[in-house]
């Protein structure tokens, strides 16, 4: 026998279920008021379920533009609600994810964990819409071109979320290693390798992001995974024509791995004095003691003589010249340079040497030699050396100072 039960009944019946299943949900969020949120999004998934059967139930045999009308507000409806609903849920896991990083003293997992928050927060409302756009009431070519768009933003979203834990993971590395300290050898190192290594990272996240955004598309996919499958072939093709360019990238690599430079590196090139600035994959960047930029290729450093005084410590030795008479008192020099030296904070306390270097015929050369921890401060330490002695000698002993000696030879012109 058959039953037969009228539109009314049938629309009080889903009504009547939705009711029952909000209850349900209600009561379920009171034992478990952390999930409060999420609760919502859901009631109103399950309202527009009753909503759409009661409403395709009057609606009957109607036109088909009516019932098309409503297939679209539908499928609008619960992509909202779903994206939503999972938006909340998103939010929900990052709330928890930061929770649990601010349980330890570690600020790895603080960082690590708020991206992934992030990460999960943004990336389930695209996967909602990528899921959900079939319940679109739209054309089959729609349809494709929301889902490619879907698509198109969830790459770009995931590469944007590489990209910042490659930039977070190079601060929190370089944090630990700090530059302005006396001793930053090893930090000089370590900031070398992770600017050159983030560089490279970022750039393969690039190139795999463009390749999987060509592959979305029918049309463009066989390109897109020609850049993934055929790298060798490409590889060559682009080294034939781009020797340079590619040797230019391999120094780079060998730049990172043997360090003959390093990122704060006092060096002498081309006749300038600076420290390196900036290092990438194809030039380096000098800070000229003046403040300008002297640009090199990277290859400069691979293939041309260079100083680095601070290859292997930031110590160096400062030296002052100083031109006097034969008959200064060099013990009493010496002690004044003891003087100076234990007087100034630049000196280390390592190196205080005087001596005769050279003589001449009416003078002697006297070299002062000093340390100090860096390059800069040589500098000013040499410049202080040579004041105080200078002043040293007017003071205590002019006549150990060099004269200009008059020329013996007779005044031709006022000769008669």
């Amino acid at each position: 026998m058959n039953i037969q039960i009228s539109v009314p009944a049938l629309i009080a019946l889903a009504f009547g279920m939705a009711a029952l299943v909000h209850v349900l949900l209600h009561w379920w969020v009171r034992r478990n008021p952390h999930f409060a949120e999420i609760a919502r999004p859901l009631a109103i998934l399950i309202w527009i379920q009753a909503l759409y059967f009661a409403v395709s139930q009057l609606l009957g045999e109607t036109s088909e533009g009516a019932r098309s009308v409503l297939s679209f507000a539908y499928g609008l409806a619960i992509v909202a609600a779903l994206s939503w609903c999972l938006w909340t849920i998103g939010r929900l896991v990052e709330a928890f994810l930061r929770t649990l990083a601010g349980r330890t003293e570690s600020r790895w997992d603080d960082v690590m964990l708020e991206i992934a928050g992030r990460a999960v927060r943004r990336l389930l409302p695209l996967l909602a819409l990528i899921l959900a756009a079939p319940a679109l009431a739209v054309s089959a070519e729609l349809e494709q071109m929301l889902t490619d768009g879907a698509s198109l933003v969830f790459i770009g979203v995931v590469a944007f979320i590489l990209v910042q834990v490659v930039d977070l993971t190079a601060a929190l590395l370089l944090e630990q290693h700090r530059l302005d300290v006396q001793d930053n050898v090893q930090a000089r190192a370590v900031h070398t390798q992770v600017l050159v290594l983030k560089k490279v990272a970022v750039t393969v996240i690039g190139v795999f992001t463009l390749a999987s955004m060509l592959m979305v598309f029918e049309s463009a996919r066989q390109f897109g995974a020609s850049i993934l499958a055929s790298a060798g072939i490409a590889g060559i093709i682009i080294g034939f024509a781009a020797q340079r360019s590619i040797a230019t990238l391999l120094a780079g690599f060998q730049i990172a791995l043997t360090q003959p430079i390093r990122v704060d590196d006092v060096v002498v090139v081309e006749n300038e004095w600076g420290r390196i600035e900036d290092i990438t994959l194809t030039y380096v960047v000098v800070r000229i003691w003046d403040l300008r930029r002297l640009v090199l290729p990277i290859t400069y450093f691979i293939e041309q003589p260079f100083q680095n005084w601070t290859r292997s410590t930031a110590d160096i030795l400062g030296t002052v010249f100083l031109q006097v008479d034969y008959s200064v008192p060099l013990d009493a020099l010496r002690a004044e340079l003891t003087a100076i030296l234990a007087a100034s904070p630049r000196w280390d306390g390592r190196v205080n040497v005087l001596q005769v270097t050279d003589a001449k015929e009416h003078t002697i050369e006297v070299r002062a030699l000093a340390s100090a921890a860096d390059a800069s401060l040589a500098w000013d330490l040499r410049c202080e050396i040579r004041e105080k002695l200078i002043q040293f000698l007017q003071r205590q002993y002019p006549d150990s100072l060099p004269r200009v000696r008059a020329s013996l030879e007779p005044n031709v012109l006022g000769a008669t």
